[in-house]
């Protein structure tokens, strides 16, 4: 399948895909609170009316719903912001889907600073660490379309719950066509010997264009995408940090609880490089005009990303 057949927003990825594994499996059954048209569900009720349930601005019911739904041996999708997704309904993904350790997917959509118009109140840059404390619960996040489709078919055969991350907005492709995606796997995208990042969602692509302005300036820096949170890979963490001089992870959430913590914790017993972090520092979103406006105020860039390179390194 070439690019062309993928989709380069997210949210139309995975819309699209879900309707294929809809196709396949007449078990999936897709759950909305109101944002069909946003979180592109909408595609699915288009093709299985009798299959997709909206309940309404009520996310605490929703994935009440989902879990009966998954006990009695549906496989629910369920959609909201990714903000209302895991702070509004942490009580009941807690205690009615990850205590039974059920089979309900989470799309969180619109994550971190990608609904850059509706301000603090619609931003998720909480949600990762939120998810991640859940026991049971597996955490991802793509960097592209093309990874969005191949994860929403890994969801048919996973066990337990999921949490999926979606952004907004269009995003270059950076997945390769070839890769098969895995839960809990990560991969490298660049390679390079004096430095690596670890970069999920929007940041992998930014983290390849800092590699290649450091690669004119003679630092080799590998990129490594990191789309499965949790479970991690403890062992190619170690194996992408050996013999390293500087380690950065860029992540489009705060720097507590999310991507950075991963790599630290995996490294925590381990000789390592020194480690700086390019996230959100402590702080709610804002309004902004673009997206690309609302990136450069929280230092979500290409530039931040190499400067921390340079600055471990002593360049």
């Amino acid at each position: 399948m070439s690019t062309a057949a993928y989709q380069n927003n997210m949210r139309e990825a995975w819309g699209r895909a879900l309707v294929a594994l809809g196709e396949k499996n007449s078990n999936v059954v897709a759950l909305e609170a109101d944002l069909g048209k946003s979180t592109r569900s909408i595609y699915f009720k288009d093709a299985f009316p009798e299959r997709y349930f909206e309940m309404g601005i009520a996310e605490q019911n929703m994935i009440s719903t989902a879990a009966g739904l998954a006990l009695g041996g549906k496989l629910p999708f369920v959609h909201s912001f990714a903000v209302f997704a895991s702070g509004r309904t942490y009580d009941q993904l807690r205690n009615s889907v990850c205590i039974p350790n059920l089979k309900v997917r989470v799309c969180g959509s619109s994550g971190g600073l990608s609904d850059f118009g509706d301000g603090k109140t619609h931003q998720a840059l909480e949600d990762v660490g939120i998810m991640r404390v859940l026991p049971n619960m597996t955490v991802l996040c793509p960097a592209d379309g093309i990874e969005t489709t191949k994860m929403v078919e890994t969801l048919e055969s996973w066990g337990g719950p999921v949490y999926v991350r979606i952004n907004r907005n269009n995003l270059p492709f950076v997945y390769p066509e070839n890769e098969p995606f895995r839960i809990g796997k990560m991969f490298s995208l660049r390679e390079g010997t004096d430095a690596v990042v670890f970069a999920c969602g929007v940041m992998v692509s930014r983290s390849l264009q800092a590699a290649e302005e450091l690669a004119k300036e003679g630092i080799g820096c590998r990129v490594v995408n990191v789309s499965s949170l949790k479970p991690l890979d403890r062992e190619a963490v170690i194996e992408y940090t050996r013999g390293v001089r500087a380690i950065v992870t860029a992540e489009e959430h705060t720097i507590i609880g999310g991507l950075g913590a991963c790599v630290v914790e995996a490294l925590r017993k381990e000789p390592h490089a020194p480690v700086e972090f390019i996230g959100v520092k402590d702080r709610f979103g804002i309004s902004a005009s673009s997206y690309e406006e609302i990136l450069v105020e929280f230092g979500l860039t290409a530039e931040a990303i190499g400067g921390a390179v340079r600055s471990l390194l002593g360049a």
